[in-house]
């Protein structure tokens, strides 16, 4: 075999096993408009000189737009995390490749770190905003051996894809809705339930989204033909998961940029 054809099934192999997709751009969209209309003034001040004006929809896909460049492969393991059902994160045995949860708490310490540059500031505030996205898609917390469920092919409305990319994108997707549209038309929550959603640590919150992911395994198997039944026995939990997603990075990033 020629070294060049080695490094092509290197490479290969390496996305097949590290490569998660992520809520499409139009969830992580709708997740920050949630997250941006729940900020506090002086976080919205500060965020915006951060990101020189860009908003938090702008930026909430850099994280994935950044695999291309080998330079930050080493980011791929952060956006998600696998352990075993059953098991909660604290317990698990942790990847050497890091995680969601390493990765939510390195962008965290990097924001918070006066000595920690503009520039650098503004590289992990990016990544968490696409981090918090990615803890609420229940499959980012599913299992290793088929990828999160991107090893289980499905149809949708007569189309080939796989469960993972169902929800992600496909249901979203659907509805034809911009971002905006979207997050205008989930439920509001009263002062109540926005504290309760947004108690509990990110651990916390890994650990619930796994609970989820089980649910969500239980709703499709390999080769099933998925269409508007499925949306509608499963966007509202989709939903929710955006929702939810949105509160917590508010909640975070109202802490980081008080």
């Amino acid at each position: 075999m020629k070294p060049q054809t080695i490094i092509i099934v290197f490479l290969f192999i390496f996305q097949g096993v590290f490569a998660h997709p992520n809520w499409g751009p139009t969830g992580h969209r709708t997740l920050t408009k949630i997250a941006d209309n729940h900020l506090k003034r002086k976080a919205k001040k500060k965020i915006a000189k951060l990101l020189d004006g860009k908003s938090l929809a702008y930026i909430s896909t850099f994280a994935d737009e950044i695999k291309s460049d080998k330079r930050y492969r080493k980011f791929s393991a952060w956006h998600y995390v696998n352990f075993p059902f059953g098991v909660k994160y604290q317990d698990s045995k942790k990847s050497k490749y890091g995680d969601l949860a390493v990765g939510i708490k390195t962008c965290i310490s990097k924001v918070k770190d006066k000595n920690t540059s503009k520039e650098d500031k503004a590289f992990y505030l990016k990544l968490l905003v696409h981090l918090i996205g990615d803890l609420h898609q229940p499959l980012h917390v599913g299992h290793a051996e088929d990828r999160g469920g991107n090893d289980i092919q499905v149809q949708w409305h007569k189309r080939g894809t796989n469960l993972h990319h169902v929800w992600d994108e496909d249901m979203i997707n659907k509805w034809d809705m911009s971002y905006t549209e979207f997050s205008n038309n989930l439920d509001n929550f009263d002062k109540k339930e926005i504290k309760q959603i947004q108690s509990g640590t990110v651990i916390d919150w890994i650990n619930e989204t796994q609970k989820l992911a089980q649910q969500v395994y239980q709703t499709a198997k390999k080769g099933d033909k998925l269409s508007w039944r499925y949306s509608y026995e499963n966007l509202p939990l989709l939903q929710q998961q955006l929702q939810k997603g949105g509160l917590r990075l508010a909640k975070i990033l109202n802490e980081l940029f008080a």
